[in-house]
């Protein structure tokens, strides 16, 4: 199973609204309740559109439950690393672990071995989402950054799964989003109380508008996991890390250096090989 350029632009596509979301994530004076916002803003979003569809098959729904309970650790490990490093060092750790431990797991465990231009696209692209990552930084950041890269590739591997169960994978992605929603109200009352109410409150527009780009990043890529091997469209999904580079360098004034300039031509290199 190979990915086509309609797919390919489709992942990128995911790519740009993933990046978004988390400089939203990143700029808020709150970073956890700016999580749990968004989280809420995504399950809302997701809710609204989910009852008006079939329902995803039977056989799917504990791959939506596993989902949103290793969701939980994300969005704590994701508040953590954005808390103690720049978003253009923790992003590439996070997104860049990920899809090397799914490629490794997808091959093991699901018999997805890739063929040797893909396989090259996959380790050029890492080793470009990791150059962005390069120099000296808080080592609480690179904990939590490298603690995410795991759960990221968790979920990854259970909702490519659950999404080509399902029969429906717009409907699983937008029933994740609605269960991972409660989940993560439960756990911001849990921890921060009343508090998360009254942010909601003040940045609603925020949460619709990174809720959206979120149900959106992620469900174009689980379509695409029905259409591809999970492990390339992992990676692909990662090259977000080229649009966050900049859009943080726009948005939250960070650094655009020479090294993350020939990262993203490693970027680019990797995406042609997978495309040979």
């Amino acid at each position: 199973m190979e990915i086509s350029l309609p797919v390919t632009l489709a992942v990128l596509g995911a790519a740009l609204l993933h990046a978004s979301w988390n400089v939203l994530v990143k700029s808020g004076a709150d970073k956890e309740l700016e999580t749990i916002n968004i989280a809420l803003g995504s399950g809302l979003i997701a809710l609204v559109v989910a009852i008006f569809l079939p329902a995803p098959a039977q056989v799917s729904w504990p791959w939506v439950a596993g989902s949103a309970l290793v969701h939980i650790l994300y969005f704590v490990f994701l508040a953590g690393a954005y808390r103690w490093g720049e978003l253009s060092y923790t992003y590439p750790v996070m997104r860049g672990g990920g899809p090397m431990i799914v490629a490794l797991v997808g091959a093991v465990v699901l018999g997805e071995v890739l063929p040797l231009g893909a396989s090259f696209g996959i380790l050029m692209i890492c080793a470009g989402v990791f150059g962005f990552a390069a120099g000296k930084h808080d080592g609480r950041a690179t904990a939590f950054a490298l603690g995410n890269a795991v759960v990221i590739a968790a979920y990854t591997l259970i909702d490519g799964q659950g999404a080509r169960l399902s029969g429906a994978p717009v409907s699983y992605t937008l029933w994740f989003f609605a269960a991972n929603g409660v989940v993560i109200l439960l756990y911001g009352w849990l921890r921060r109380g009343a508090a998360v109410g009254s942010y909601f409150r003040r940045n609603w527009r925020r949460a619709m508008i990174g809720g959206s780009c979120a149900v959106g990043a992620y469900g174009i890529a689980l379509w695409a996991m029905t259409r591809a091997p999970i492990a390339v469209v992992a990676v692909l999904r990662e090259t977000s890390v080229v649009f966050a580079a900049v859009i943080a360098f726009f948005v939250l004034k960070e650094q655009l250096t020479r090294r993350r300039l020939v990262a993203t031509g490693a970027v680019l290199i990797g995406l042609v090989a997978l495309k040979l």
